[in-house]
């Protein structure tokens, strides 16, 4: 790579990188090919995701104009630059959406007989029941509030959703303008209607009306003796982000909880989202009131907040879904779950602990493929009731709310085992469940400790300390997603179960440096960050150039989540310019530019998106012909390479590596949900010739195989 190669041609914009691979997720709502429940639910996703990206990336931009701040991203252009092309970028992919709600999704689920009308398109059965139900379920809990000399502009929260009303007094003639609040949090967004009330005759029949739409047609009924002239909608966005940063632990807990009401209040406005259709003067009042400038507002022609779109999946239509996916319990697994020994499924002869299974052998876990429960639930739930087990330590980043391994970990203390939980109060959005966690767990005896100052703990491991012929022995897991049995169902991930010896010491010398003062600086096997991580990824990627340098062959296979650290893909570039070979799998962000002539002609990517998210992060360097495998919790970013506490583990299984391999490989033939990254950023969706090869099709069908050949 050449010194004088501008940067403005080395890296791509993060935030424009991120609205690309969002772009890729709308994607599969306009597919046809994706089933009619499924495009409901990718284009809830796709709205979900630009609210965060508003709440947390787009205000950070906003707080750095403001601030005053010019210094320029790795691209090149300064915050209020990013922020227009983040505009323009955006505008397109939000009129494609509703395109596609009004045009496609509305009609093709009308011919499937579901019905998701607007107030005017109701007859008048259906209006009467419509208006009954405002009456007795909706218009008791609104609070109108008029806005005039007396009621100045009321605040509106972050996410909501309102109606603006210009009411107008039919004895002086005098506009007012009248705010109400849709109660979204105590209420279905969509409203079904019965079946009798319709002319069509179908079973199954559903017939939905927005929310919104009730409550602005039954004005007159919140404002009596008004005349009410129109009404429009509109929802606003505001900075969620909070700064924790250098907070001493035992006060985390209680800035969390002051920052957390802040956030259901909301900061400054970085978005408005207004009815198309909204009069100027209506327009010119909100923003006023607001102190909303022209950049954050966007008018859409259609429903705002399309993430309640989400709600459609739960009807019970399995053939406008996905096939329902059942993971299978990993076969050297199926003789150690206890529940089947309890139910008499099997006995005791044929029943091996969890235990006596890892010390055979390291296990590789592929979720959802393999099931979450029967793997890294029971090891946890063995752990907590087996009398030789002395202590278990964990890391908790995202955990579900009705949460097994909490339980579990309380049962563990409850029987006297020395239990200790890092529960880590800074995964974003997550902050609340995980504070209501570690009460509870610290109320049930478990040792609750909140992390390194400075760092947030993002690592997925867990240690168990059994105690065998008067020895310790460390059992352990190592994963790159969360304990959290939902998103197992609908995030690949991969974990590793073993007994490695120097590993196991490893954990043990980790949990120290989390839970006391150590200021550990190097480990036997792992790859922490921030202690060794990017120094080791480096010095792997120097390895496989100094085989390329040597006359020896040199190749990379990487999947992970985000690529953005700027070292890592100058070293990246440095490694094809000498002929690396370097395929990578980013799913979501990636800020370097494959394929360029003199700068990464050795460099492909692809994105796979698909039913589930890939959240899996593999590493594999061919090490000329004595590859060397790592999984774990961390992406090539700065902030898991330096700001965030990471493990990645080496596989040393060749069956493992093997099975690792294969994995990447499926990837990357994969023409179905594959897209390729072109030398100017854009991704470009693969599409099959002949054969169809989607990745996690074929995944399920391998565990499909291994299920029916052990049956």
């Amino acid at each position: 790579m050449t010194k004088d190669v501008n940067t403005q041609i080395q890296y791509v914009n993060r935030e424009l990188s991120w609205i690309n691979f969002n772009t890729r997720v709308l994607s599969q709502a306009l597919d046809q090919r994706t089933p009619l429940l499924e495009q409901a639910k990718f284009s809830a996703i796709f709205s979900n995701n630009l609210d965060e990206f508003f709440m947390v990336r787009v205000a950070s931009l906003k707080s750095q104009v403001d601030a005053g701040i010019t210094k320029k991203s790795e691209d090149g252009k300064t915050p209020q630059e990013q922020l227009k092309s983040i505009r323009s970028d955006l505008i397109p992919l939000l009129e494609k959406q509703q395109n596609h709600y009004e045009k496609h999704l509305k009609i093709q689920l009308s011919q499937e007989n579901i019905y998701l009308l607007n107030y005017e398109q109701l007859n008048s059965p259906q209006k009467i029941w419509i208006n009954n139900y405002f009456q007795t379920a909706v218009f008791p809990i609104l609070t109108p509030l008029a806005v005039d000399p007396v009621h100045p502009f009321p605040f509106v929260s972050n996410l909501s959703l309102n109606v603006a009303a210009i009411i107008i007094d039919p004895e002086t003639n005098q506009k007012q303008f009248a705010r109400v609040k849709v109660p979204q949090k105590t209420m279905e967004r969509f409203v079904y209607l019965p079946n009798h009330l319709s002319e069509v005759k179908a079973e199954p029949l559903h017939i939905a009306v927005p929310l919104e739409q009730i409550v602005a047609f039954n004005l007159e009924m919140l404002f009596p003796g008004m005349k009410i002239q129109d009404h429009h909608f509109f929802r606003v966005t505001r900075d969620a982000d909070l700064e924790l940063r250098d907070i001493e632990a035992d006060d985390l807990m209680s800035a969390l909880e002051q920052g957390l009401r802040k956030r259901r209040i909301g900061g400054e406005i970085v978005r408005l989202e207004v009815s198309n259709n909204m009069p100027k003067a209506t327009l010119e009042l909100l923003m006023e009131g607001m102190s909303v400038q022209e950049e954050d507002l966007y008018k859409v022609n259609g429903l705002l907040g399309l993430d309640d779109l989400s709600n459609l999946v739960n009807l019970q239509l399995p053939h406008l879904k996905n096939e329902p996916h059942q993971g299978i319990t990993h076969n050297s697994l199926k003789s150690s779950q206890r529940g089947l020994l309890e139910d008499g499924s099997i006995n005791e002869e044929e029943f091996k602990d969890i235990f006596s299974i890892m010390r055979q052998q390291d296990l590789l876990i592929h979720h959802p493929y393999d099931l979450f429960t029967t793997s890294i639930e029971e090891f946890i739930n063995q752990a907590a009731d087996d009398p030789l087990v002395m202590g278990i330590k964990m890391t908790l980043y995202r955990i579900s709310k009705d949460s097994p391994i909490i339980a579990a970990l309380i049962r563990a203390s409850e029987n006297g085992k020395q239990v200790m939980a890092l529960v880590e109060l800074k995964a974003r959005f997550d902050e609340d469940n995980n504070i209501q966690w570690a009460k509870h767990l610290e109320q049930s005896g478990v040792h609750v400790v909140y992390g390194v100052i400075g760092l947030k703990t993002h690592t997925k491991v867990a240690l168990v300390i059994r105690k065998e012929k008067e020895h310790l022995r460390s059992y352990f897991h190592i994963g790159t997603g969360n304990y959290n049995s939902k998103t197992s169902k609908l995030y690949t991930d991969l974990s590793l179960l073993s007994v490695n010896p120097e590993i196991g010491q490893d954990l043990v010398e980790l949990f120290n440096y989390l839970t006391g003062f150590s200021k550990q600086q190097s480990f036997r096997r792992l790859l922490v960050a921030p202690v060794s991580l990017r120094k080791g990824i480096e010095s792997l990627i120097h390895r496989e150039i100094k085989h390329v340098k040597n006359g020896k062959s040199g190749h990379i296979k990487a999947k992970m989540n985000s690529l953005v650290d700027p070292n890592i893909i100058n070293l990246l570039y440095k490694a094809s310019n000498v002929g690396v070979k370097i395929d990578l799998i980013i799913r979501g962000m990636c800020c370097l530019y494959p394929g360029r002539k003199g700068l990464s002609e050795n460099i492909t990517v692809i994105s796979i998106v698909g039913r589930f998210l890939e959240h899996s992060r593999i590493f594999w360097f061919a090490n000329n012909g004595n590859p060397d495998v790592f999984l774990g919790s961390a992406d090539w970013m700065k902030r898991n390479l330096n700001r965030r506490v990471e493990a990645v583990t080496p596989i040393d299984s060749k069956e493992l590596k093997k099975q690792l391999e294969q994995i990447l490989e499926l990837y990357l033939n994969d023409n179905r949900d594959a897209w390729e990254m072109q030398n100017d950023g854009s991704f470009i969706q693969r599409q099959p010739e002949k054969e169809t090869r989607c990745s996690q099709n074929q995944l399920i069908e391998l565990w499909n195989q291994k299920e029916s050949t052990n049956t």
